[in-house]
């Protein structure tokens, strides 16, 4: 693309007109398309709390402005890289003061489930509303995750199938130390790159780890992993991973869900 891509907003250094009622909430807009990030950019404008500080539309520059400016938010466009689920926590380390909002294509209950669950604040459709856009923001920046009223439902339905099948057979499984280390690592939001530099193994072997506890347990995947060991208690004498804990408020959704769904917050940058 022809477009400069990432930069600083030239009017940030500006005197702020709400001056009184505090700094106002810095953004980095990540996103492919160049006349969506000029649109965004009008929007906030018109807010006197919202100040857009970077721009970027490849993965490498996001992780740069993340690097470079100091930001609240990102607005990660999710279709900017084939996977958006596995740059979450690289993109939560760039910035570790800075919660991440992603923008998916349409409604779409897998992604949003797996994108909360890794650790996105927030998650809004590109159609969205620009109050409700703004209304997002400033949520998010006061620490609160949000949701629209389907993606709620669906973290809270994903919690009652798990939590209303039957258990009687398999609350008494056992696992290893090691199955629960990793297990403790993959509710956390960690990848198993990251499990296997942790436990001091490769990924191939976090896999087949992975493999044989959902063998045991009776899951399908990640999500359902983390809502069956929050509903039977699974870790609660496991050792577990020291990270550094976030832990997000509720917001229309139980505490509990939320536990199992979010990890602790990514690890401090030495």
């Amino acid at each position: 693309m022809a477009s400069t891509s990432l930069g600083v907003d030239e009017n940030f250094d500006k005197p702020h007109e709400a001056a009184g009622k505090g700094q106002p909430i810095r953004v980095i807009l990540a996103d492919t398309q160049a006349i969506f990030r000029a649109g965004l950019r009008k929007i906030f404008a018109l807010e006197d709390d919202i100040r857009v500080v970077g721009q970027a539309e490849t993965l490498a520059q996001t992780m740069s402005a993340a690097k470079k400016f100091s930001a609240d938010i990102l607005m990660f466009e999710a279709s900017l890289v084939p996977n958006p689920v596995e740059v979450v926590c690289d993109l939560l380390k760039q910035g570790a003061n800075c919660k991440l909002v992603v923008v998916i294509q349409e409604p779409n209950e897998e992604l949003t489930l797996e994108l909360f669950r890794r650790g996105a604040h927030g998650i809004v459709s590109r159609d969205v509303e620009p109050e409700l856009l703004v209304q997002c923001l400033r949520k998010v920046a006061q620490g609160e995750p949000w949701l629209d009223t389907q993606a709620v439902n669906w973290v809270l339905e994903a919690y009652r199938t798990q939590a209303t099948r039957p258990i009687s057979a398999r609350t008494k499984v056992q696992l290893t130390p090691k199955e629960s280390l990793i297990v403790s690592c993959v509710t956390q939001g960690m990848k198993n790159k990251e499990i296997a530099l942790r436990v001091g193994t490769t990924e191939q072997v976090v896999k087949n780890y992975l493999r044989k506890v959902y063998d045991k347990l009776g899951v399908a995947d990640r999500l359902e992993l983390a809502l069956y060991c929050l509903h039977n208690r699974v870790l609660e004498n496991a050792a577990k991973p020291a990270v550094t804990a976030t832990p997000a408020p509720g917001n229309g959704a139980t505490a509990e869900v939320r536990a199992a769904l979010l990890p602790s917050g990514p690890e401090k940058l030495a």
